[in-house]
Order: structure tokens, then C-alpha cells, then sequence
């Protein structure tokens, strides 16, 4: 393995909203220090979890600023910048850095299917316009493009692309990319369900939705896998793997937003054409967190 540019655990933040529909920022504050207090050693706000997509550009300064404000002095912020435009994306990320983001995570460009030559420059672009370190996030399923191993072996050249949240969920790809990429360059699980079979060939953290729910358990199974106790971590895994499913038997962060109102503290609604989770998923979400949390 690697080096860790940001630790192990990485928690993909959900954002609460009030009853209007609008950033309940005392909310968000207090989610980022319990989540600091849970297991995470980084917090990704204004990713695909925390409805990135139907949130404003200022108000994804706004929700990143007041990350910063919580945790920056604890834990590594990696503020979600990218989107399918090049230009607004290094706006966006020089912006993140100016509030005091530590690091700034760019998608695949969605929806325009780029060529590999275009997600090259795309990314090149951002990590250019910044002085801070830049992951990358590739998730096909959702953007529609690939960014293949021979593009992420060109981009890990860069010396500020230092990582890839790596949602393929195909672990030879990510044993392929790992031979190819730079010595230096780190592969974080982009998916809970795929983090211990990826760290088994060499990622060196997730980027987790589940840690919302678990992040001192998945903190003890990375930590085993790092130091290749893989018995121990498996064992961890197969506890959490019922709850890393209930999670996306709906979308994202649909059944993470329900559970947590539950658990934690309300935190809205997702926005349109999101919806609220069903009661039955989020009873199935309860039921796996009572199974990992009893043992």
C-alpha cells in the first residue's frame, strides 16, 4: 500500500436541510465534529451523498465553509468541486481552497460523455488552477464515462493529483490501475461494500457512506486491513456488509437521510427529483445497523 494523503476513513457527508428545503448550516456544523468524533479522519462535503448536483454553486461555498469552520483544525477537508463543466469546476475549487479546504475532489465530468483526451485536460485543468491536492472520482455508473487506466496512469503524474475515489466496483480494474499509476499515488474505495476486496490488492481507505452510521467500525476494519489482518477485517466486513446493502436498496442518500433522522437528529428531506426514503428501506437500514452495532 501507498501512503494515505488523508487518512483511512473518509466520510462522504450527507448536507441536512430544514423544513424550507434550505442548508440547516447548524446542523451541518454539528454533523461534521460528531462525524470527526465517530472514526472519520477527512469529511467530503458536496459530493453525490450530499446532493450535489441540486445545490447552488454558493450554496456549495456556503455548506464548505462551514466544514471548514467545524473540523479543519481535526481532520482533512476534501471539498467536492467537479462537475460536468471545466470552467465552474476550477472556479468552484479555488474558491474551496480560499475558505481553507485542504484538498479539493473533481467527478468525472456526467452527462456530456467527454472523450479520455477531454476527462484528461478536465482534470489537469483543476488541479493546475489549485495549490492543494486534488482526488479524483471515478464512478461510471453514475457519469457514464470510465476515466480508464491509461488516463489515471497520466494524471497520477501530476503532482497534485495525489488519489482516485474509485467507484467502479470492479476489483480487477482497480489491480490494473494500481500497476500502472504512480508509486505515490492513492486508491480510496469508493463504494463500502468493495473497501476491504480493494484494500486486499492495495487501496488504502474508503470514501464511506456507512461511516455516517459506523465509522469507528469501519476505521477498525481498515486499520486491520493496513496491517494485514485480513481475518480480522473480514469479519468486520461480513458484521457490516447487510448494512452497506441497505443503504443503496435505495438511491443515495436517500435511506442514509432517513436512518440518520432517526438515529442522530432530523436532517430534512432530500431535494427533487430525490425523495424521501420508503419506511420499509429504512427499517431494513435500522435493522442492519442493530445486527453491526450488537456485536
Amino acid at each position: 500500500m501507498t501512503t494515505q494523503p488523508f487518512g483511512s476513513v473518509l466520510t462522504a457527508m450527507i448536507t441536512p436541510f430544514d423544513e424550507s428545503g434550505a442548508v440547516d448550516h447548524q446542523a451541518l456544523w454539528d454533523l461534521a465534529r460528531y462525524l470527526v468524533s465517530t472514526g472519520s479522519d477527512g469529511l467530503v462535503p458536496c459530493g453525490t451523498t450530499g446532493e450535489s448536483p441540486t445545490m447552488s454553486p454558493d450554496e456549495k461555498l456556503a455548506v464548505i465553509g462551514t466544514v471548514v469552520e467545524a473540523v479543519a483544525d481535526r481532520a482533512v477537508v476534501v471539498a467536492g468541486t467537479g462537475t460536468y463543466d471545466t470552467a465552474e469546476s476550477v472556479a468552484l475549487s479555488r474558491r474551496a481552497t480560499e475558505l481553507g479546504a485542504h484538498a479539493v475532489m473533481a467527478v468525472t465530468p456526467y452527462y456530456n460523455k467527454p472523450p479520455q483526451e477531454g476527462l484528461y485536460q478536465h482534470f489537469t485543468a483543476i488541479a493546475d488552477a489549485v495549490d492543494v491536492p486534488v482526488m479524483i472520482y471515478n464512478i461510471p455508473g453514475r457519469t457514464s464515462r470510465l476515466i480508464e487506466v491509461e488516463t489515471l496512469a497520466r494524471l497520477s503524474r501530476h503532482e497534485r493529483i495525489v488519489a482516485t475515489k474509485d467507484a467502479v466496483e470492479d476489483v480487477e480494474f482497480t489491480r490494473r490501475a494500481l500497476a500502472a499509476v504512480s508509486e505515490s499515488f492513492a486508491v480510496y474505495s469508493g463504494s463500502d461494500a468493495f473497501t476491504l476486496s480493494l484494500m486486499e490488492v492495495g487501496a488504502v481507505g474508503v470514501v464511506s457512506v456507512a461511516s455516517h452510521l459506523v465509522g469507528d467500525q469501519i476505521q477498525e476494519m481498515t486499520k486491520a486491513a493496513r496491517n494485514k489482518e485480513f481475518e480480522v477485517a473480514k469479519d468486520i466486513e461480513d458484521r457490516l456488509m447487510p448494512l452497506f446493502e441497505a443503504l443503496f436498496m435505495e438511491p443515495n442518500p436517500m435511506p442514509l437521510k432517513g436512518a440518520m433522522s432517526r438515529v442522530w437528529r432530523p436532517v430534512g428531506e432530500p431535494r427533487l427529483p430525490l425523495i424521501a426514503a420508503s419506511p420499509e428501506i429504512v427499517a431494513a437500514v435500522l435493522e442492519a445497523l442493530a445486527v453491526a452495532q450488537a456485536a
